[in-house]
């Protein structure tokens, strides 16, 4: 069942060019038969069939034919041979010459020929499908109606076989048309998974990889790669906490696993080339494959720490015949959640209740959010075109997303072009695969540096609701608003401001196979990739920031580009002895990143009308203004690796694997330790291949896993071992502002690897004849020497700050999946998947000889303005994303809050001291429990998914009721469960805004993510292949607790759970989507 759609024509289907003439042109002396059988291949359209043993015979020949017919040319080629032909349709057939010839007629010859169909259950046609006479090398495949035909005695046994089916036998005896019938095999454990550097079968994997095909990808328009199997792997956390068309998901997998933040996603390849989940639109992927364990990453050293996603694009190959398919997908959103506001009335109200100022009734009704969002329409096209014969194919791939936001000016373009090409030479001994990808995108920018300003959604709540749009004197603020630092005209900063983001990624890939004997495969990857980026933002004279801040117009400009090299060498080796299998890899790597970046800010223009274009304009640099600067930033790395591994398999039972990695990276220059090597071994046993496994019927796989690996991490800071320079500020000298330079990094010589050692156990089972499979996992990770900065004393340092390794961390968890194939029928079919992961983190040191801190933890995560303190607190001996704050458990008879000590004593607002000492533990940002549930049904030709998801015993520091559900708080717009009872007593008299526990809210919640239903239809006619019809709708409902918008809040770093002010709420989706296939 983990098969695909797409994979379904991914098969051994030969395909030869087609040409309008029949004839055919060639000559030469001694030439060998199957030189003749690819002169005909090339130059015609027929296709040949045949037992390779009767071609051994036949000696080479002497020929010469011009624009001869082809029965022609077969009577001049098989004149001399003990071999004759036979023509059926676009087949060639060869059989042995019966010695006796005379009175052979024709027809008795074509009773050796067997015609037939093969389709699936529901009655479809399975194209490329293979049809094999039994212990001979004779075979055939099926075209794109399933249609075959092959020679065969009446004693030959045929087997019908087709990818993600179970194989037929059936004996010819005096059948002359044979149609077949194959059902789908629903086995778990025999699909193939793509592994670091190569491919294995999931009943011979030893690691914990876990794989999601196209078929059992979300449908709908996802935002990227990471979208398309949310809620499928377990123990693999992806959300989409924002709603912004360029945003990207966020990844977990198995926990955090690092202090520093820039070291926390999971490392992607794409087709074995590192990128992200944007690097190819979701349209082009086949397969995901995620390399969960140790064991499985290790192959990847200093980039597995946090995992390995493979990525695997749909590819030329000579199993497909010429076609075209086309998707497209048209979309609109809604916020998924709005929260509830006082409105123009509510505001009234409240002032004639004396519970605002008189003056603020400004006349009119204004739904600030309304004001600022949209309607948005998108659409996303994709046009697929394949062809080629078995030597030479080619794919090529158009796909066009013009996506628009919830908020004004807010989009995403992206066009993307992508081909692959596969040539094969010296009878397929040497393979060269090329291919290129190029995607071009913009996007509008609302703000300095992103696409759209969090802090004008903001300003949309808390904007007086009774304030027109615009003042009668054409003004977006009164000269009230300027003067207040939280109060702005949302429509305004849209309005006043203008930015646009161009970027373009490229990326060329080439791949040679060579394979000089048998089980030996030589491999080279080389691949460069580059992106570059220009933006140009700029906000008006009239722009609240400018207009408070006295400034005639703000602009800024920068470029960005990187640029990444690949070279990979691989050499493979296959050999089996008796109950022996062996294969023996071995490699050499390379890889090396450039990074530049270049900006300048500018203010005080004396005309708007360049926008972002004219930055020299501006007077702001001359006159030494903080807001006018110009900058730049260079980087390089280098990787240089290599790398090996060992399978093993004993009477395919017995499974072992080793593997090892040893590399530098230049982010370790100057230390004393800029190697690492990274060991791993695995081992599995295939108990159901036991002979006491036998009588135990229900038992089709049963296979125990045990793996141990050792990945690392660098710092993520280039040269983090040297002392380095950065900016500092300007000041005036000699008539000049003079730019400083000051210490931004000290040295290190000890730097090193973060090391991360895990052991994974696992079970795969397979029960039932497959009505149940899955598997069930247990990991202990523990990460020594994590990175983390150290407070050090200036002098002797340059800097305040020295990067070590000095922290420990602890890791453990239990992943569970279960498939269920509950339905299968001719017309309805009913298979379900449900996933459960638990996770705990706990910093288990942060010392070593060298570095000691004063106490054992350290404050992390911010309120904002103007509360201003931390929220979370890191800590030894505790678990990651723990908050802390102050405690309220009551509130008294005049709306005062009643705490709670950490010695757990009751004290009024006036006695309970406002201090670090009296904050304690509230809750955790990170929940514990994942799940997820995903049910496929088909009746005839309909089908619905239903994908559902959940996380469980976590904590969200709700910021939005926390700043806007005090009753005191004047100048903002409320919430109107401003105006409830707090604890069921009265309302809150408190006049300070705080964070404390009544703020911390329960996230868990249940999401169905995405509902798919669609339609299939069926013979179409000979242009059309196949087509579908489907509507969706992603982020659909969700069930939870929580009051803010979505308990899915943003769960990175080491400040998780809070779901601050400045964001892009999440969306819910509604799509329309066809596809057809030409």
């Amino acid at each position: 069942m983990k098969l695909t759609s797409v994979l379904v024509i991914a098969l051994t289907f030969q395909v030869s060019a087609a040409v309008s003439s029949q004839t055919i042109t060639f000559s030469g002396k001694n030439v060998p038969f199957k030189k003749v059988i690819s002169v005909i291949k090339n130059q015609t359209d027929y296709v040949f069939f045949y037992d390779m043993a009767i071609l051994k015979n036949v000696k080479p020949i002497t020929i010469n034919v011009v624009s001869t017919p082809i029965e022609k040319v077969l009577e001049q080629a098989f004149a001399e041979t003990p071999i004759t032909w036979i023509i059926e349709g676009k087949t060639i057939s060869f059989i042995p010459k019966v010695e006796k010839t005379k009175g052979l007629t024709f027809l008795s010859l074509q009773q050796n020929l067997v015609k037939g169909k093969i389709t699936d259950e529901q009655g479809m046609p399975l194209p490329g499908a293979t049809v094999l006479v039994k212990k001979s090398n004779k075979s055939t495949t099926t075209d794109l109606d399933g249609n075959f035909t092959i020679t065969a005695t009446e004693t030959d046994i045929l087997l019908f076989s087709y990818i993600g089916y179970t194989t037929k036998e059936i004996t010819v005896s005096n059948q002359k048309t044979i149609d077949v019938s194959l059902k789908e095999d629903i086995s778990d454990l025999k699909e193939v998974v793509v592994i670091g550097y190569g491919t294995q079968k999931k009943e011979q994997l030893t690691s914990a990889v876990a794989k999601v095909s196209a078929k059992d990808f979300n449908s709908g328009s996802v935002s990227d790669a990471g979208q398309l199997i949310q809620g499928k792997v377990a123990g693999l956390s992806i959300s989409l906490p924002s709603g912004d068309p360029t945003a990207t998901t966020q990844v977990l997998l198995r926990g955090s696993s690092t202090l520093i933040g820039g070291n926390a996603n999971p490392l992607v390849l794409i087709d074995g080339v590192p990128g992200d989940f944007g690097t190819v639109p979701p349209q082009d992927i086949e397969s995901i494959s995620v390399l969960k364990d140790g064991s499985a990453a290790a192959m990847y050293g200093t980039r597995g720490t946090n995992g390995v996603i493979l990525i695997t694009t749909k590819r030329a190959s000579g199993s497909y015949k010429s076609s075209i398919s086309y998707s497209a997908i048209l979309s609109t959103q809604q916020i998924s959640r709005s929260l509830n506001m006082l409105n123009a009335q509510d505001y009234r109200n409240q002032i004639a209740a004396g519970k605002r100022n008189t003056n603020d009734d400004l006349g009119d009704d204004t739904d600030w959010l309304d004001a600022i969002t949209q309607t948005p329409i998108s659409h996303t096209h994709n046009l697929t075109f394949r062809g080629g014969d078995s030597k030479t194919n080619y794919l090529a791939t158009f796909n066009v997303r013009k996506l628009e936001g919830i908020f004004l000016k807010s989009d995403n373009n992206l066009y993307t072009g992508r081909v692959d090409i596969n040539h094969s030479m010296f009878d397929d001994k040497l393979r060269f695969n090329l291919g290129y990808l190029n995607r071009s995108g913009n996007y509008t920018t609302t703000g300095d540096g992103a696409s759209f300003n969090g802090y004008t959604y903001r300003q949309s709540l808390i904007r007086n609701p009774t304030s027109p749009i615009r003042y009668e004197d054409g003004t977006w603020d009164s000269p009230g608003d300027i003067g207040n630092f939280n109060y702005d005209n949302p429509l305004g900063r849209l309005n006043e401001s203008q930015g646009q983001n161009r970027n373009n990624f490229s990326r060329l890939n080439t791949r040679i196979d060579f394979l000089p004997i048998e089980g030996l495969k030589l491999s080279s990857l080389i691949s460069y990739s580059r992106y570059n980026e220009t933006r140009g933002y700029a906000e008006s004279k009239n722009h609240i920031s400018n207009t408070r801040g006295g400034v005639n117009g703000y602009v800024s400009n920068g470029t960005r580009e990187t640029q990444d090299r690949l070279v990979e060498l691989t050499a493979q080796y296959s050999k089996k002895i008796d109950n022996h299998d062996f294969t023996i890899l071995g490699g050499y790597s390379y890889q090396d990143n450039f990074f530049r970046d270049y900006w300048m800010t500018n203010n005080d223009f004396q005309t708007d009308i360049f926008g972002y274009n004219n930055i020299g304009l501006g007077l702001g640099i001359k006159n030494g203004s903080t807001f006018a600067n110009i900058g730049g930033n260079t980087a390089k790395t280098n990787l240089i690796s290599f790398f090996g591994r060992l399978n093993y398999a004993f009477n395919d039972r017995y499974l072992l694997q080793l593997s090892v990695r040893h590399e530098a990276a230049s982010q370790l220059y100057k230390t004393d330790k800029p190697w690492g090597t990274f060991p791993a071994i695995s081992a599995g046993w295939r108990i159901s291949q036991e002979e006491f496994m036998k009588n135990v019927k229900f038992v089709d796989e049963l296979k125990l896993r045990a793996g141990y690996g050792v990945t690392g991490t660098p710092n993520p800071n280039g040269f983090g071992a040297v002392a380095l320079l950065g900016y500092g500020p300007s000041f005036y000298y000699n008539g000049e502002w003079i730019r400083t330079l000051t210490p931004s990094q000290n040295e290190n010589p000890h730097l090193k690897w973060e090391e991360k050692h895990e052991i994974n156990l696992g079970l795969d089972f397979e029960l039932f004849k497959s009505f149940i499979t899955g598997s069930v996992d247990y990991y202990k990770r523990n990460i020594k020497d994590l990175l983390y900065d150290y407070a050090v004393p200036t002098p002797p340092n340059l800097y305040g700050t020295t990067r070590a390794n000095v922290g420990e961390l602890s890791n453990k968890g239990l992943e569970v999946l279960v498939n269920v194939n509950a339905v299968r029928t001719k017309d309805f079919d009913w298979t379900s998947s449900v996933n459960f992961s638990t996770n705990t983190s706990k910093l288990a040191s942060l010392t070593n000889d060298i570095y000691t801190l004063s106490s054992d933890y350290f404050y992390t995560g911010n309120t904002g303005e103007p509360i201003q303190t931390f929220t979370h607190k890191v800590q030894v001996g505790q678990s990651i994303g723990n908050f802390y704050g102050f405690k309220v458990v009551d509130i008294d008879d005049q709306g005062k809050w009643i705490y709670e000590t950490p010695a757990g004593e009751r004290q009024s607002s006036a006695d309970f001291a406002r201090t670090t000492e009296n904050k304690q533990l509230l809750g955790n940002g990170l929940p514990k429990f994942y799940a997820g549930l995903n049910n496929n049904f088909r009746y005839k030709n309909w089908d619905l998914s239903v994908t559902m998801r959940g996380a469980f015993d976590y904590q969200i520091l709700n910021y939005d009721r926390m700043y806007l559900e005090n009753p005191t708080v004047l100048n903002y717009n409320r919430l109107k469960s401003s105006e409830e009872k707090v604890f069921g007593k009265t309302q809150l008299t408190e006049t300070a805004l705080e964070f404390n526990s009544h703020y911390i809210e329960n996230g868990d919640f249940l999401k169905v993510d995405n509902i798919t239903f669609g339609y299939n239809f069926k013979k179409l006619g000979k242009a059309i292949s196949s087509a579908r019809i489907y509507t969706s709708v992603l982020n659909a409902f969700v069930f939870t607790g929580y009051k803010g918008i979505d308990p899915e809040v943003d769960r990175g770093g080491l400040a998780p759970g809070n779901d601050g002010r400045d964001k892009y709420p999440t969306a819910r989706t509604f799509n329309f989507g066809i596809d057809v296939s030409f």
